[in-house]
């Protein structure tokens, strides 16, 4: 078969995309320099960097349409794997990455690095919980919801919104669930457990293949519907407009989280910056969250900064923008003014619970799962079974809102 008969093949199996839409893609080149030019400005060429990985993990998590949420229902609803076995190769990498990086202590900029290792218990199993249902109801998650929005989903606002003040309440009942609530020490499989680095690498690495071989069996037992395939194009266009495997971005989301994690000693959140941004909010209005519990030590200065002194919240915009410069590229972004009730409603409840779900558990699906089990924290693991139960709950919550779940009867899920 040669080059021209390969290339129609590949153009067979993907439904062509519309036409770029130049302007769109000129606004958010423009609105990403405009943000590279303040960044820079109050906070240096480190936070311009930093905005710079947030617009490639927007762009590759829309190229891609790479999820957590669907991810999540699709195993538990009719047992596809397929995205969680992108999730374990994305961890895989991630941590092959971040060995060396926290046993050598590797940034940029004089970052010491440190990984996200949380405490383990009642916050944590309560707050992934509550996750779990809320990123069903609202069809997203954190990182969804980001690009998202920035894909020009009109309900995500809705999400986004709810999301803030949820994480707001989050925040002011944080010092009950981490202080009054049962809970253990943060444990790391690599330094609290005599494994070491390498030791903690090879039992991840164990569990990744089991989660994957896992998936394997339950779709040899359910015989799930497949994913459907993404609009895109061929060749060399295909890496600006789209649409990316699902394993590419993985890898390219594992690399840019371990850059991350070298440039500003952390690796990837999101999640922190929606309690920043409305707790600063809640000030304006009277609210003095200083006296919360969440607001003291370290993090009570970033009250009194500029949101781009804050690199989680430079990073949100990145991702906003790629996604949104991704979407415009693929000729795919619309926005909707209409927003059906229904859909509504299970937008303001699912950010609500992820908002709150969040603060308790000390992240996200990125901060906590992804960033967690990338740091070797036992945390992660946990906020992952939590949030599948969660998600197995909202199965049966999503009707009452008039929200499908996928059937295995269905062509694709």
């Amino acid at each position: 078969m040669n080059n021209n008969q390969l290339a129609k093949k590949e153009q067979a199996i993907h439904s062509p995309l519309p036409p770029m839409q130049k302007g769109n893609v000129a606004i958010g080149t423009f609105a990403f320099l405009i943000l590279a030019f303040v960044s820079y400005l109050v906070s240096g060429i480190e936070m311009v960097i930093l905005l710079s990985f947030g617009l490639v993990f927007g762009f590759a998590l829309f190229h891609a349409r790479f999820g957590f949420t669907s991810a999540y229902r699709r195993f538990v609803a009719v047992g596809n794997g397929e995205a969680l076995r992108a999730h374990m190769l994305m961890l895989a990498v991630a941590i092959t990455l971040f060995a060396p990086i926290l046993h050598f202590g590797i940034g940029f900029f004089e970052a010491d690095p440190q990984g996200f290792v949380s405490p383990v218990g009642t916050s944590v199993i309560v707050g992934s919980f509550l996750f779990g249902i809320g990123m069903q109801l609202g069809n997203g998650c954190a990182s969804g919801t980001l690009y998202s929005i920035g894909g020009g989903r009109s309900s995500m606002i809705l999400v986004l919104i709810s999301f803030i003040i949820g994480s707001v309440i989050g925040a002011w009942h944080f010092e009950f669930w981490t202080e009054s609530m049962p809970n253990m020490a943060p444990i790391s499989l690599a330094e609290d457990t005599g494994l070491g680095y390498f030791g903690a690498w090879l039992l991840q690495m164990g569990i990744f293949g089991g989660i994957i071989l896992l998936t394997f069996y339950v779709r040899k037992k359910r015989r799930p519907p497949s994913v459907a395939v993404l609009p895109s194009t061929t060749g060399w266009k295909r890496i600006i407009r789209g649409a990316w495997p699902i394993w590419v971005a993985a890898v390219v989301l594992a690399v840019f989280n371990a850059l991350t994690l070298m440039v500003r000693g952390q690796p990837w959140g999101i999640t922190g910056a929606f309690a920043l941004w409305g707790s600063q909010i809640a000030q304006l209005i009277g609210i003095d969250v200083t006296q919360w519990g969440y607001w003291q030590g370290e993090n009570a200065q970033q009250l009194e900064q500029s949101v781009f002194h804050d690199s989680t919240s430079v990073m949100n915009f990145g991702v906003m923008t790629g996604a949104f410069i991704a979407a415009a590229a693929g000729g795919m972004f619309s926005f909707a003014k209409r927003i059906p009730l229904n859909i509504a409603l299970a937008s303001i409840v699912g950010g609500l619970l992820m908002g709150y779900g969040a603060r308790l558990a000390f992240g996200c699906n990125i901060g906590a799962y992804f960033g967690g089990i990338a740091s070797f924290s036992v945390h992660g693991w946990v906020w992952m079974i939590f949030g599948m139960l969660g998600t197995y709950v909202a199965l049966f919550i999503r009707p009452i809102f008039g929200i499908k779940n996928p059937s295995k009867d269905d062509k694709f899920c």
